[in-house]
């Protein structure tokens, strides 16, 4: 478990680590980066208490060196990846051993079930887990079990992970797809399994939330100049949306000034017809009754998704153009380290 500023969550996850039961030993390894609001004294004082927690200093905080050094200093031939902002659900290591030993896979993952504390948190969890807000893959939605692109988190065989070089530490974001592309082309199968589940605690306000997709897309970007069309058609999504939101703006300004009239007017208000349908579906999934939602909720969802969808489509733009080297997630970070 790599761990960063996450005093408010941490204990609430390392307790759905130790109450999993499953045959055999295990030990439970936090990678510890330099937090700033006492997850470090919290930690240590709960390894303390407890035999199974051991810690590894992570300096760097980046999340795919804090994962290495963690497996690392592993004992175990299988390796649950957890995060610090998540829960596990009661059943899930058993269940992912037992699935991962059927299916023969190198690696397993289950649904992010996101969820929220707060009106504006909850909102950001809905929209997580629509399609219409990650893009509809299996482990934000769910789907039919099977061979998968990625895995959300992940149980994996340490055989394989040595196998592959481990983590990729020159990538921030993005890192566990990158892995399972690695594992995949290596010959080896990733497994979804919808009957895991994993709770999910979003950014709890809306700056962060947008630094956060802005830093993700950036990284996207990044992979799509390393990987190009492994990459999924879906991650193309958001940069479309903020070409033609550009391409509106400018028509707009155009017709506005009187360079365009007329027929060439009206022609050239087609860009705005996607914007209008993008808006409609907005409105749609954030209004739409029977949902439970609050209005609080409600109105703060008619933000969040747009949010999400520009701040990770021009992040993109940016990390095609000009790669992600410089970049960092500062929701969680306010400083930059060196990358390999």
């Amino acid at each position: 478990m790599p761990v960063l500023n996450e005093a408010a969550y941490l204990e609430h996850a390392v307790a759905s680590v130790l109450a999993q039961e499953h045959d055999g030993p295990s030990e439970l390894i936090l990678a510890l980066g330099p937090s700033s609001d006492g997850t470090t004294e919290l930690a240590r004082r709960m390894a303390a208490d407890d035999r199974r927690i051991r810690l590894v200093d992570n300096p760097a905080a980046d999340i795919p060196v804090g994962l290495n050094l963690a497996i690392r200093a592993g004992a175990h031939p299988t390796i649950v990846r957890v995060d610090a902002h998540s829960e596990l659900e009661a059943g899930y290591t058993a269940r992912a051993l037992t699935t991962l030993a059927r299916t023969r896979a190198a690696n397993v993952g289950g649904v992010m079930r996101a969820d929220g504390r707060t009106p504006f948190q909850r909102a950001v969890a809905r929209a997580y887990n629509s399609p219409i807000g990650l893009g509809g893959g299996a482990y934000h939605s769910g789907g039919d079990e099977g061979p998968a692109e990625s895995a959300y988190l992940g149980v994996m065989r340490r055989d394989v992970l040595e196998g592959v070089g481990f983590f990729d530490e020159s990538i921030r974001r993005g890192e566990d797809w990158e892995l399972n592309l690695r594992i995949r082309r290596a010959g080896y199968r990733v497994w979804f399994d919808p009957a895991l589940a994993v709770t999910y605690w979003p950014r709890e306000s809306w700056v962060r939330l947008a630094q956060q997709f802005r830093s993700t897309g950036t990284w996207r970007g990044e992979l799509v100049r390393r990987y190009g069309r492994r990459n999924s058609l879906r991650f193309f999504a958001p940069p479309l949306l903020v070409l033609a939101l550009v391409l509106a703006i400018a028509v707009a300004a155009l017709i506005l000034t009187g360079v365009l009239t007329g027929g060439w007017a009206l022609a050239a208000s087609i860009v705005f017809l996607p914007l209008i349908a993008y808006a409609l579906l907005v409105v749609w999934v954030a209004l739409r009754p029977g949902t439970g939602q609050s209005r609080r909720e409600r109105l703060w969802t008619l933000a969040v998704l747009p949010t999400m969808h520009v701040a990770w489509g021009l992040g993109f733009v940016v990390g095609v153009l000009r790669g992600a080297r410089e970049n960092v997630d500062s929701s969680r970070l306010h400083r930059n380290t060196p990358l390999p």
